[in-house]
Order: structure tokens, then sequence, then C-alpha cells
């Protein structure tokens, strides 16, 4: 962008009258990011789609750190995904429970999954005129675009009924995983000169199966690199009402606007490196300091380096140790525990041990010197790990964002709808002006 001078002159002169001073915050109670003075969020709703457990309360009521749980609809997911045999579909099992309440028998998924399968098709001419005649800079960008691109495909877009909602959400669901992947062919092939490659969906194949069949020239897979995905999409579905893209789905649906915009207002929460776009920095923050210090790193190396990122020392880090740290988990996030499980599986079947055997005790080392630099409980969180299990399915760095909107739109949607029979209000909350009065000047005598 062009420097305005004169804008960069209004914007200090500014600062002499839009200043609000950071003791009134706490004068008027007001939480600032709408949190708590021990860091706990402040409750805004009510919900039984899933509760998010990093701590507990002692019989004072203060604050105790704890090893996190994360439950859907009441069950713990170590539970789901640990279960005695692995039959596919994981990610569709997890939708259904969100968005109904109750695990499915084996007719119910299966009819849930028809349900799905049916809706993967894109409407006629989408592809050519949205996505390979339209390629995006940024896929995340071109996700919004063309679900706010889909509302013109719907014979009935403002219909906002609970049901209708229902139905256009497992719609989009449906789509979405095509619409990712061509949105990522189309961008390499306009603007990095690749091949273009355009695979369509398969009835007979989960979520998991179909993106990385969209994504490979060949299409094939190992059932083995399936079964990861699946549980990374699993992961992502949900992770409670108070999250930033959930609450802002929330907010934004309470309006009784479209669902078209409502999704297309989280996807551009999830975009953001407080959020979503964490697993990228996480991605990329390793593979810099792996490219500087080498895989056969001593600890001793590691712990230079991550202090050299704290201090904003290390090239292109702003001073964060992206993958460490989580809003609600203290101890442990137990969505990294289980990645760190079953990524550590595919790389011994890759003869990638010794990359992950070095980014388990690059976990190691920032946990222990991150935690005293800030005297708390610090843990790995589910970007840390995530990247590299991307990197072990190939998975390209510009879709890790994309996926996760992917999987989380089904925790959007049981949200949503969920707020929508349940509370039904407008969201209103207030804030307290802190201003002065002052009285109006005529333009001639300013």
């Amino acid at each position: 962008m062009t420097q305005n001078i004169q804008l960069a002159q209004f914007y200090g002169k500014s600062q002499n009258y839009t200043q609000i001073p950071r003791e009134l915050y706490s004068q008027y109670g007001v939480k600032r990011g709408l949190r708590n003075e021990d860091h706990t969020g402040v409750l805004v709703g009510l919900t039984r789609i899933a509760d998010v457990v990093g701590y507990k309360r002692d019989t004072d009521g203060n604050k105790v750190n704890s090893d996190g749980i994360l439950y859907y609809r009441g069950i713990n997911i170590n539970d789901i995904v640990n279960k005695d045999t692995y039959s596919g579909y994981l990610y569709e099992e997890a939708c259904f429970l969100l968005l109904f309440g109750y695990l499915p028998n084996r007719a119910e998924l299966r009819e849930f999954c028809k349900t799905l399968s049916d809706s993967y098709q894109l409407p006629d001419d989408f592809l050519e005129m949205n996505l390979l005649r339209m390629p995006g800079k940024n896929l995340m960008n071109k996700l919004q675009h063309a679900l706010l691109t889909l509302y013109n495909y719907d014979p009935d877009p403002d219909n906002t009924d609970v049901y209708q909602m229902l139905g256009k959400g497992l719609d989009i669901m449906a789509k979405l995983p095509s619409i990712a992947c061509y949105a990522y062919m189309s961008k390499v092939h306009y603007y990095d000169r690749h091949s273009l490659i355009i695979h369509y969906p398969r009835k007979d194949y989960s979520t998991a199966q179909n993106i990385l069949s969209l994504l490979r020239s060949d299409g094939v897979f190992s059932d083995a690199e399936a079964k990861l995905l699946d549980i990374l999409l699993f992961l992502h579905a949900d992770h409670g009402g108070g999250t930033n893209s959930t609450f802002t789905n929330v907010v934004v649906a309470s309006t009784d606007t479209d669902i078209y915009s409502t999704m297309a207002s989280s996807i551009g929460a999830l975009k953001g490196p407080r959020h979503g776009g964490a697993n990228i920095r996480a991605s990329k923050m390793m593979h810099a300091v792996i490219d500087k210090i080498g895989l056969d790193a001593s600890n001793e190396k590691m712990e230079e380096t991550v202090r050299e990122i704290l201090n904003k020392t290390f090239p292109q880090t702003d001073g964060l140790v992206y993958g460490f740290g989580h809003a609600v988990y203290t101890l442990s996030d137990p969505r990294a525990e289980i990645m760190r499980k079953y990524c550590g599986e595919i790389a011994k079947k890759k003869g990638l041990e010794k990359q992950f055997d070095f980014y388990r005790r690059f976990e190691n080392v920032a946990k222990k010197i991150i935690s005293a630099e800030k005297g708390m409980d610090i843990c790995s969180n589910v970007d840390y790990y995530s990247g590299f299990c991307y990197q072990l399915l190939g998975i390209p760095q510009d879709l890790y964002t994309p996926l996760f909107v992917v999987s989380r739109l089904v925790g959007w949607l049981a949200h949503n709808l969920e707020n929508k029979l349940y509370d039904g209000r407008i969201m209103r909350p207030a804030t307290k002006f802190v201003g002065s009065l002052e009285p109006y000047i005529a333009r001639k005598d300013r």
C-alpha cells in the first residue's frame, strides 16, 4: 500500500483522543478478551455438545491444574479413539454424535454417511466458474468466497429454520473437502505453474479417504494413512463453544442470517495465527529449527534455540513458541497426546523415526523452559503435532488450516443449531463508554 503521509499524521494525532487507560478495565470490571483474572473464560452460554477440561477447582474454589480431557457429548475422546477395532469413518461417527447427541448404531451411521456421500458432488459449473477460473492466493479466503458463492446455488438460501439449517450444513460439510482440495490445485496450477490434477470424490470413500484421493496424482493411499487423517479430522471436530470461531458462528447466526454467511465468518476467525492458523506457524517454526540445528542436535542446543525464539533473536520469530500453551489446558492437551501416539506409528512405518524423536525431545525441552519462564504449567497443544502429521501424509502446508475448517464445520453447525433451539436471542453484550462529553465545534471554527 502506498504510504499516505496525511493518513499517518491523522493516526498519530488520534492517539490524543482515542486512548483507553488500562486501569479502566479493572475499574469497571470489564473482562479483557472475555477472560477472568485466573485466565479462565467468562461464561457466555450453556452447551451439551462438548466440554473442554483443563483444570479443576479445590474446596475453596481455586483453580488447580490437571491433565486435559475433551468430551464429545459427555464421552471422553480417548474412549472413542482407543476402541478395540478401527473400521473407518471415525470422523463421520463423531459428526453424528456431535449433531444428534448419541452414538449411532451401524445402520444409522451407514445412512448418515450416505446422506453425506450423496452430496459430495459440487453443483454444475461450480468447479470451473468459481475455482479454476478464479484461483485464490490464500486458501482460507478462497473457502470463504466459495461458501458465499454456494448461497447462489441454494433455491432457498435464507431459510433459517433449524431443520433446514441442519440439511444445508450437512450439504456444505459434504462438499467442503472437494472445495478445499480443488482450491489448492487451482492455486498451485495458476501461481506456481504446477500440473492441474482433478479427481472426483468417490461415494464409497470416507471424508479422510476422499481428501487423500483428491490430493494425490495417482489417488492411492494406505489404510494407515487414511486412519491417521481420520483421527486428525476427529480430533479437530469440536472444542466447545468458547473457541473464537465457534463463538463467532453463534454470534453471527443469532442475527438470523443465512448459514453461508455464518460459516464464512467462522472461517475468517479460524484463519488467524492465534487460532487455527497456528498450525502453519508451528510447522514453519519447526522446519526452521530443524534446518538450523539439525535432527541430531543435543538437548542443550534445543534449550538454546527455545530461548532464542522467546527472546526474538531466532530468525523470523515473534517471541512465541508456536504449538505450546493453551487457553484452557494446563498439564496436557488430550488431542496432542493422541496425535503423538499415532503419528509416531506412521513415522516408524515411513522410516522417519529420527524426525519424530526430534519433535518429542524438543517438546520436552520447550515445555520445561516456557513453564519456568512464565511461572505456570505450559503444555504442547494440538498445533504442535498436527503439522508433522500432515507432513507424514504428504499434505501441503497450504492445506493445514483449510483442513481444520473441513473438520471443525460440524462443531460450528452443532453449536449453531443448539443456540437456535435453546437460547434463540440475538447476541448483544455491552460496552462501557469511558470518553468525555464534548461540544460540537462548527467546521469554520475548528
